[in-house]
């Protein structure tokens, strides 16, 4: 598809978003356990220290930030965005720059400021925790797509000027269609 084509694509809907954001969510799981119990286990077992949490939270940040990055700027999609066909493109339509997809990553990440000011006010513990970082990310960061009426681009994409789209249907293959030679 070519940048033209690309920017005459409608934008993903709230609940294709939500869905799309929560299969996100399931495989990030295993990539954050992974980058996660690797470097505490060797550390923990080799030297018997734990890492303190605030350099877990930038490590992990930075595991993510380039998981998003790099699959961003080698297609526009993550394995996510593949299966619900969304794609996150430059205003232009074309895939992002390094710089752009970078701070596409900063700005949606900011969901966390809310559940951080919800935090300092009125302390959560465990679950708690989990759980105002779960709606906050899901449900309430895609409802910001109703603050741009014409684009229906939420704010990362507004900021990092980003937009994502959806995708048609990719045609399928039947076996009527396919001519045998013999």
């Amino acid at each position: 598809m070519n940048p033209a084509e690309i920017n005459a694509l409608p934008t993903p809907r709230f609940w294709r978003r939500v869905f799309c954001n929560l299969y996100e969510q399931l495989l990030l799981v295993g990539v954050l356990a992974l980058a996660f119990m690797v470097p505490n286990l060797l550390i923990g077992v080799l030297f018997g220290i734990a890492i303190p949490s605030w350099l877990s939270f930038f490590y992990l940040y930075g595991v993510l930030g380039f998981y998003f990055v790099w699959y961003w700027r080698r297609n526009g999609q993550t394995l996510a965005m593949q299966t619900w066909r969304m794609q996150i493109v430059a205003e232009d339509g074309g895939l992002l720059a390094k710089n752009q997809a970078l701070w596409r990553y900063v700005y949606g990440s900011l969901w966390i400021v809310p559940c951080l000011i919800v935090h300092a006010i009125h302390p959560l513990r465990g679950w708690q925790i989990i759980g105002l970082l779960f709606s906050v990310s899901l449900f309430l960061w895609p409802l910001t797509t109703y603050l741009d009426r014409k684009h229906r681009q939420g704010i990362p994409d507004r900021m990092a000027q980003t937009k994502l789209v959806q995708l048609p249907p990719k045609s399928k293959v039947t076996a009527t269609s396919v001519s045998k030679t013999d």
